[in-house]
């Protein structure tokens, strides 16, 4: 059994450090539970509603590892039944249901992305993955009616999306209803103390305060961290929308994007996605220029999420190709037939690695044609002269 640290500077460093925006019912409270040596059992859990995760979801797993460290237990829940539900977005419409194979061949590429976020092979206290369909699928009706019975309707309604969608009058579907229920339910199932989670996840997660005190007699922590968006526009990472810096991509494309990232996400970056501390973050801002302060941001990225190595070859190359211009000259690359489709082109030049990662990346508008962007994925003929084939800034070969 690991012992608990209770440091206060450590401990105030993980709460004062800035992504953390508020914790119910209080901050004092927690630090109290945190001070007292007693071992907790944190989680956060994700709805595998796509096959990638990005930057936004790499900082709450990077918090649940710092209290991972203090010696607390950490649970890193896949919602592969809440998944199939979908957690209502605040869009005017429902999700698309998904099924659930496509949902475990999700959560497969989800746990390898994870993988360098979290110390897995830790001998004392290793983090714990778990799967919500353990056990929302053997609720029977029974149960949920009983579930269900802690809520009132006026409750559920109170959540934003549902306002909006009654609002605009847009349908709300009785599955979508449901999901803060069930989400809630997790904590029950799994006894927490703590559960990390969204700002735009807070509804939710207190679904799951009130259950956890009603059946469990426990009280539950919420810690709600940011939402990581841009300070000047608001604009979100997202995996539903395919946009942002996004956790498998190329250690030279991670790179890439972090440098195409605009200058007012930089501080946001630091503060989120590296274990800079904040004084050091804001020396490194203090730089004449910009660029430079990008660049170590990139590579301290990369360094978590690919090693030293790969982050020192990633930053070679972007040196290599935007500073010292030695590669204005695209490779040539002789593709297997004349005509060809946009996802099989990308296949066999290895820009993607599948065709579900071909069309996001066409998806987020990361796909160039002689420099125009492509917006389908369409069959094109390729010229005696060869065309250009850009994936990012980094990637570009000449198809002949």
């Amino acid at each position: 059994m690991s012992n608990i640290i209770t440091d206060p500077n450590l401990i105030d460093e993980i709460l004062d450090r800035g992504t953390i925006v508020e914790v119910l019912p209080t901050n004092e409270k927690f630090k109290e539970r945190l001070l007292s040596g007693e071992k907790l059992k944190f989680y956060i859990g994700f709805d595998a509603t796509a096959p990638t995760l990005h930057l936004s979801h790499a900082k709450n797993i990077m918090l649940l590892e710092k209290f991972r460290k203090l010696g607390h237990e950490a649970i890193v829940l896949f919602g592969d039944f809440t998944a199939m539900i979908g957690d209502p977005t605040g869009e005017s419409s429902a999700r698309k249901q998904l099924t659930r194979e496509d949902v475990q061949k999700n959560v497969e590429k989800w746990k390898e992305m994870i993988k360098p976020l979290m110390n897995f092979d830790d001998p004392e206290n290793p983090p714990v993955i778990m799967y919500n369909h353990d056990w929302l699928s053997k609720l029977s009706l029974e149960d949920v009616i009983n579930l269900s019975s802690n809520f009132t309707v006026q409750q559920m309604l109170e959540r934003d999306m549902f306002e909006k969608r009654i609002g605009d009058k847009k349908p709300i579907y009785l599955n979508e209803f449901m999901y803060p229920l069930l989400q809630g339910y997790d904590s029950v199932s799994m006894d927490v103390d703590v559960e990390i989670c969204g700002t735009d996840q807070i509804f939710n997660a207190l679904a799951g305060r009130v259950l956890q005190r009603r059946l469990n007699d426990r009280e539950k922590f919420v810690v709600a961290n940011t939402l990581m968006e841009n300070p000047k526009t608001g604009d979100l990472m997202s995996k539903s929308k395919g946009t942002g810096v996004f956790l498998d991509s190329e250690p030279s494309d991670i790179y890439g994007q972090i440098m195409a990232q605009p200058d007012e996400m930089m501080e946001v970056l630091f503060i989120n996605n590296t274990f800079i501390s904040k004084d050091e973050i804001k020396e490194i801002l203090k730089s004449d220029n910009p660029r430079d302060s990008k660049m170590r941001l990139s590579y301290e990225i990369v360094k978590i999420l690919a090693g030293e190595g790969s982050a020192e070859t990633a930053q070679e190359q972007f040196i290599s190709r935007f500073q010292n211009k030695t590669d204005e000259v695209a490779k040539e690359f002789k593709v297997s037939n004349k005509n060809i489709s946009v996802v099989d082109v990308l296949i066999e030049t290895t820009f993607a690695k599948s065709k579900s990662e071909a069309r996001r990346l066409i998806e987020q508008g990361g796909v160039k044609l002689n420099g125009e962007v492509v917006k389908e994925d369409n069959e094109f003929s390729i010229p005696k002269d060869g065309i250009t084939l850009e994936k990012g800034k980094l990637n570009i070969v000449k198809l002949i």
